[in-house]
This record gives structure tokens, sequence and C-alpha cells, in this order.
């Protein structure tokens, strides 16, 4: 979990600083195939690519193209609001996951995920603050991200019933170097030495963080490994006031208390709980 939260740390930064140079498209084009390369060793070690055939293709389309979209928005809210905004949103994941969870999987709402989803309604409402009349599109689209790694993760949770972790996450790859194809080589642009280091290190970090993320939960349960996921919303927070000089006010912090004490009350339901996909 310490490699998760690090990993994703950098990841928020190294997109932002990707951004500055090169469209969102060619970001995510770049996220995948050097994802790829460097998930090889991972493939050779489950024993090559044999092992990843599947019997579930159009699953792993539908998932992997939700997913891609979520995965857009997120970085393009990451170059409209601040990075402690934007991650306060994302933990609204759970929430949509449990909705979807119930509506399509069969599994059971408890007192537990009904208090946790109007403690993270509440939490969004008081972050966005519709009624002041001044919503910013970078929350909305962090909220439309959230509602799509929510599905994302619901069909997840289908696909780990047959797939490997690796499987699941090579099909992603490849599916999604694919659907951007076309937009990264029209919006091309041939990035400098700078912006490639950042390129390789959000492949990198992308890749990884959701492996460290399946070891935590193989090594811990999820009420131990899930709460320590809680701490990116500090953790991005200072690392977005240390680098970009963001602030954050006082609605956000409460918005995301609320988001976060419902995920705690969440992690009281049996089970698998979801865990933030983004990235």
């Amino acid at each position: 979990m310490a490699g998760w939260l690090c990993l994703m740390l950098m990841v928020a930064v190294a997109a932002r600083e990707s951004l500055r140079e090169v469209n969102v498209f060619q970001l995510m084009q770049m996220r995948c195939v050097l994802g790829l390369l460097m998930l090889y060793p991972l493939i050779h070690m489950n024993g090559g690519f044999a092992v990843m055939t599947t019997s579930r293709p159009l699953q792993h389309i539908s998932r992997s193209l939700v997913h891609y979209v979520a995965q857009l928005g997120w970085f393009f809210a990451l170059m409209l609001i601040p990075l402690g905004q934007l991650v306060s949103i994302e933990f609204t994941m759970p929430i949509w996951t449990a909705i979807l969870a119930a509506s399509f999987l069969g599994e059971r709402m408890t007192v537990w995920k009904i208090s946790a989803i109007v403690l993270g309604l509440i939490g969004v409402i008081v972050i966005v603050r519709p009624s002041t009349g001044e919503v910013n599109p970078g929350q909305l689209i962090a909220l439309v991200a959230a509602v799509g790694f929510g599905i994302s993760v619901a069909m997840l949770k289908s696909l780990t019933r047959t797939e490997s972790t690796v499987a699941i996450i090579f099909w992603m790859l490849v599916i999604q170097s694919v659907a951007g194809l076309v937009p990264t080589i029209y919006v091309w642009v041939w990035p400098s030495a700078y912006t490639w280091g950042w390129l390789a290190v959000v492949g990198f970090c992308g890749t990884f963080s959701h492996y460290c993320m399946a070891r935590a939960m193989l090594h811990a349960d999820a009420t131990v490994v899930l709460p320590m996921d809680f701490l990116r919303v500090p953790l991005t927070a200072t690392v977005g006031w240390l680098i970009y000089a963001e602030q954050l006010d006082m609605f956000t912090v409460l918005g995301a208390a609320l988001i976060l004490t419902g995920n705690l009350l969440n992690l009281k339901t049996p089970g698998p709980v979801a865990a933030s996909v983004s990235a």
C-alpha cells in the first residue's frame, strides 16, 4: 500500500507536467503503450502471452472502454481543479460501485452502504456547491469520471471471477491502445526529452500502482488495506500545496471528510470492497 500511495501521487504530478506539452489523448496513448512494455516481465513470470487468452472478450472491451473514458476525464480535470479537490471527488467512486453492484451483481444493500451513499452525495454537494452558481467544469468532469470508475470497478469485480489480475491489466492496456490510436495520431506532437521522462513515469506508475493494490489485497483484509488509501486525500493536497501552491478551502475539507466517513462506513459491510482505480 505504501507503493500504491507513492505511485499514485507520482502519477498526478507526472500527468500534470506532461499535459503542459502533450494532449490528453496522447498522454493516455503513451501511458498504455509504455505500460504494456513495462508489464511484460509480469506477463513472462505468469506464463507468457499464452495464458493471457480469455473467454470473455466483450466484457474486457466494454470495461476497458468505460475505464478509458473515465481516465480521460480524470486527466482533463487534473488541468482544471486543485489536486486535493480532484482526489476528494474521485473517492465517491466506491459509492457508485456499491449502487451498481447492488443493481447488476445482486449484492445486498445494507444500512452501512446506504449511509455511505448519503454521506458521499452530501460531500460532493459541499465541494461543488451548485447553489453558488460558480461550479467549475473541472469538478463536474471529475464527478463524471468518478461515476465511470465506479462502473469500471463493478465490471472488474465480475471479471475477477474468471480472469487473473495480470490478464485484466494486459487486455485493458491493449484495448485502450487501440481505442486511442486515431485521436492520438491526429493530435500528436513530438515530446521534448523532459516530457518523455514524465510520460515514462506515468506509464510505469499507472501500471504498477494497480499491481501494488492487488498484492496488498492478497496479503491483508480490505478493512486494513482500503483505509490506507484514504491517505491519498491529505497527501495529494499536500503535494499540490508544496509543488503548485494550491490552497484547499474549508468546503473541500468538509466535503472530503464526509466522503471518507461514508467510505469507512461502507467497510463495515462484509465481502470485497472496491478500491479507487484511477490512472
